[in-house]
């Protein structure tokens, strides 16, 4: 059985141009070492599996012969990766052969390395065809609504080695270039079959990469060289309009910097982008204004949930100093009766989510105004997902969601199954512990609908569509009432 399987593998290899015929007696007795074997005999493949297929086999052939001790998840994907690693090609090919794609065009050298990463299981496709997807038609537009279940929860077991285990600060984080090619633990992925192009930014050193769990087309992360924590500032605005400039097909844009309205990895300077047109790209200008000494740009207030004010023009850095003007202002701006305060006891608030792209022949930056104040009624932040709202979203409001995608958590799933059967066959769904935290929230909306067994999914993507509206609406500084649009002309009046 093992050794049709590194045929099958093998001829994969050769097939998707990881390795080329020459390799393959190479290749193999890699593979023959990686599983113990001592002798080998080719068999004639005839027929072309999935990736995920082979190596889900080659997995279970490896625990039962005792070469990972659980079969847990983690630990297959510790295994399956290093499989992959060996028919990885080393940086240097990987990145000889996106510059001559390059000079092709930059889709070229981006669609090269994309499929390179889909090929390699770095991005694990069988696992984000799982995801639940739907589009929500709000006021603001088609919205996307995703249901993530890509990423694999810890099992117990693994939890608790990764308590045991040594801790290590190589790679300091997971962006980290040194994680190129890292075997990986229990509490930090493998990754022998990633790899990592060199970019230059504004003159400063990046990489390139795609992110594993692909939450929208071509998914990539731009990250700095250095473990240096993440700072949003003028650099930051040269920066992604440079990435733009470079890859023209991509939006970029930045976390914000400061807890609560940040990302996940504030300790690692990185942006995000990819080829899709996200929600807010698409909403119009709402408002248009003009900023004293940047008249040669177009500026205004978009129609969006959030509070954003958009500027577009051909020149880069007028851009860049535009955003910084605004930034500055922003940062130190308080308004007691909106309750924005730049800070308190020494502490600051308010920050910007940016996001560059490019709209026909003009460069566009989105700056998304932010502030992370908490208060004792909402420890959580002033600014984030009210309480009523946790039941489907109470995580962080981070970039992708600020742009109009919905990451919302894989428990999900399996409660929306529970709630529908609960709903259809007449059950008191507070009284089931899973569907127990979504009782007010169904007793909103229950009464709106003639309920069958046709339309009860479609009614729930169409509630949680409403409920991530509200979420992006509690996350606006500025509300899109009367008062928060005069509030809004007021800070944008001291521009």
């Amino acid at each position: 059985m093992i050794n049709k399987l590194i045929c099958e593998l093998t001829k994969y290899g050769i097939n998707k141009k990881l390795i080329a015929p020459d390799d393959r007696i190479y290749v193999t007795n890699a593979l023959l070492e990686l599983f113990r074997l001592d002798a080998f005999e080719t068999v004639n493949v005839t027929s072309e599996r999935e990736l995920c297929e082979i190596l889900d086999d080659m997995l279970d052939y490896a625990f039962k012969n005792g070469l990972f001790e659980e079969d847990t998840v983690t630990q297959r994907d510790l295994f399956d990766t290093k499989i992959m690693g060996l028919l990885t090609p080393p940086p240097s090919v990987l990145r000889k052969e996106f510059a001559l794609k390059y000079k092709q065009s930059a889709k070229a050298a981006t669609d090269y390395f994309y499929d390179f990463s889909k090929n390699t299981n770095y991005i694990r496709t069988d696992r984000i065809k799982k995801d639940e997807k739907w589009v929500y038609n709000s006021e603001y537009g088609p919205i996307d609504i995703t249901i993530n279940l890509s990423k694999p929860e810890k099992d117990p077991r693994d939890i608790a080695k990764a308590g045991k285990a040594k801790k290590s600060s190589y790679p300091a984080c997971m962006l980290c270039a040194e994680n190129e090619g890292f075997a990986g633990n229990i509490s930090h992925p493998a990754r022998q079959n990633h790899r990592i192009i060199p970019i230059k930014l504004d003159g400063e050193d990046y990489f390139l990469q795609y992110s594993p769990y692909v939450y929208y087309n071509e998914h990539c992360i731009i990250l700095n060289k250095n473990h240096t924590p993440m700072k949003i500032d003028k650099a930051v605005f040269r920066k992604i309009l440079n990435f733009v400039e470079q890859f023209p097909h991509y939006t970029a844009g930045s976390n914000a910097d400061l807890p609560i309205v940040g990302g996940s990895i504030l300790s690692h300077d990185h942006f995000q982008g990819g080829k899709y047109v996200f929600a807010m790209a698409r909403a119009p200008y709402e408002t248009q204004f003009k900023i004293k000494g940047y008249e040669d740009l177009t500026a205004g207030i978009i129609k969006w949930p959030m509070s954003v004010i958009r500027l577009q023009g051909k020149d880069t850095a007028r851009l860049a100093d535009a955003a910084d003007f605004i930034l500055t202002r922003w940062r130190g701006y308080t308004d007691k009766d909106a309750f924005i305060f730049s800070e308190t006891d020494g502490v600051p608030h308010n920050t910007i989510t940016p996001i560059a792209r490019m709209n026909g022949e003009l460069f566009e930056l989105d700056l998304v105004l932010r502030n992370n104040i908490t208060t004792a009624e909402s420890p959580w932040g002033v600014y984030h997902p009210s309480e009523n709202l946790h039941h489907i979203k109470k995580e962080n409001i981070g970039l992708i969601e600020v742009m109009g995608l919905a990451v919302l958590p894989s428990r999900l799933k399996k409660e929306m199954n529970i709630l529908e059967e609960a709903i259809l066959a007449g059950k008191n769904i507070r009284e089931i512990p899973e569907t127990e935290k979504h009782a007010d929230w169904v007793e909103e909306w229950i009464g709106n609908y003639e309920i069958t067994d046709r339309n009860i999914h479609t009614i729930l993507q169409n509630e949680i569509g409403k409920v991530f509206v509200e979420v992006l609406t509690c996350s606006g500084v500025f509300k899109r009432d009367e008062n928060g649009k005069k509030a809004f002309m007021k800070f944008v009046q001291t521009l």
